[in-house]
C-alpha cells in the first residue's frame, strides 16, 4: 500500500531532463534512489521531511530536497512531508516548542509579542531565540523518529499482506491445476 500510494505523487526523471533551470544539477539527479518508491529511501526521507519542517526558519522544501540530495534519498517525499507542520497549525507549535525550551532551559518564559517588524527582530527575538530552537529541534527529532517507525511499520505490514496474499493466490492456482 504505502509504495503505490506514493508512487501516485512520483516524479518522473525525464520531465526535470527538459526543465531548463535544472540542467546545471542534471549530473546529481539522474540516481534512481533520490525518486524509486523503496522503503530504503522514501521513510528516511519522510523523516527527514519531518524534522526540517519543525525548525523555525522559511525555505523547509527547499532545505529538504538539498539535505535529501545529499544524503541520497527521496527528494520528493522529503520536500511534501515537510507540510506536516502546515501553516495552520504553525503558530501552536512554535509557541509549544518555545515553552518546552524555556523548562529545559530553566527560563522563565517571558510573555511576548510577535510584531511583523525589523524592531521586533532585533529587540524581541534576542530572548526568544534559544528556547525556541531547542524546543524545535527536540520535538522535531522526537516527531521524526515517530513518523520514521511508523512508515517503517506500515511499509513492512503491507509488505507481509501482499506477500501473505500472493502465496494464497498461489496455493489455489496450484490446487486448481491438481
Amino acid at each position: 500500500m504505502p509504495r503505490r500510494f506514493f508512487r501516485k505523487f512520483a516524479i518522473k526523471r525525464d520531465k526535470l531532463r527538459t526543465q531548463w533551470y535544472l540542467r546545471p544539477f542534471d549530473h546529481l539527479l539522474h540516481d534512481p534512489k533520490l525518486w524509486g518508491i523503496r522503503r530504503r529511501t522514501v521513510v528516511p526521507a519522510f523523516s527527514l521531511g519531518i524534522f526540517v519542517a519543525c525548525l523555525p526558519f522559511p525555505g523547509h522544501m527547499v532545505t529538504a530536497a538539498l539535505l535529501a540530495l545529499m544524503l541520497r534519498i527521496n527528494i520528493p517525499v522529503a520536500a511534501v512531508s515537510t507540510w506536516v507542520i502546515n501553516p495552520f497549525i504553525v503558530g501552536p507549535f512554535y509557541y509549544l516548542a518555545y515553552e518546552l525550551g524555556s523548562i529545559l532551559l530553566r527560563r522563565t518564559s517571558r510573555p511576548f509579542e510577535f510584531e511583523l517588524s525589523f524592531a521586533w527582530l532585533i529587540d524581541g527575538f534576542v530572548y526568544v531565540w534559544q528556547p525556541l530552537l531547542l524546543g524545535c529541534v527536540l520535538i522535531g527529532a522526537i516527531l521524526s523518529l515517530v513518523g520514521f517507525i511508523a512508515l517503517d511499520l506500515l511499509w513492512r505490514a503491507s509488505i507481509g499482506d501482499y506477500l501473505k496474499r500472493r502465496r494464497a493466490r498461489k496455493a489455489s492456482q496450484d490446487a486448481n491445476k491438481d
